[in-house]
């Protein structure tokens, strides 16, 4: 084997598919002990040769044995695997401790609605081209000037216009709240 893996090192193909043949089975046999999956180990079995055909160069008989060396290599291969695919062990979104602001409680949720429902209403009682100047001012964020040109009025005419509109949301909210 030290023999076949010195030829690798070497670029030689040949012994390169030798030692595929000689060691594969042993390898698959490391990396589904470790990996306990089929697939997975096959997979790990083709980057552990892409591996030894990179690193043959660094083998050396003082490092042990060839068939040592091989093993090493695999093992420490799928137990990288394991470690990469592991999770923290806690996980944030596994917390259940932890509120999410962003989802209201239903009790929050109900008052919402109802707060949209009285904001509807009101809107409702404003004159029309009034009721979609407010909208889009303060829901779509158009400005004055935009406005201005959208309804084709004067300037002081939209700011008029959301004066006025706001304070009678604010008159409408307060006697339905």
């Amino acid at each position: 084997m030290a023999g076949l893996i010195s030829r690798v090192a070497l670029g030689d193909r040949l012994a390169f598919a030798r030692l595929y043949t000689h060691t594969s089975p042993k390898l698959f046999g490391v990396c589904l002990r470790i990996l306990r999956d089929r697939t997975d180990a096959e997979e790990a079995l083709q980057e552990i040769y892409i591996r030894v055909w990179q690193r043959a160069k660094s083998f050396g008989r003082a490092a042990g044995t060839a068939n040592s060396w091989l093993v090493t290599i695999a093992r420490n291969h799928a137990i990288d695997l394991i470690r990469a695919r592991k999770r923290p062990t806690e996980d944030i979104d596994d917390r259940t401790d932890i509120a999410d602001e962003s989802v209201p409680n239903p009790e929050t949720a109900m008052a919402w609605k109802d707060e949209g429902r009285r904001i509807d209403e009101c809107m409702g009682r404003l004159p029309s081209a009034q009721s979609r100047a407010v909208k889009q001012a303060y829901v779509e964020g158009l400005s004055y000037v935009e406005l201005a040109e959208l309804f084709s009025v004067p300037l002081s005419t939209i700011r008029m216009w959301l004066r006025r509109g706001l304070l009678k949301l604010r008159e409408c909210m307060e006697s339905h709240g």
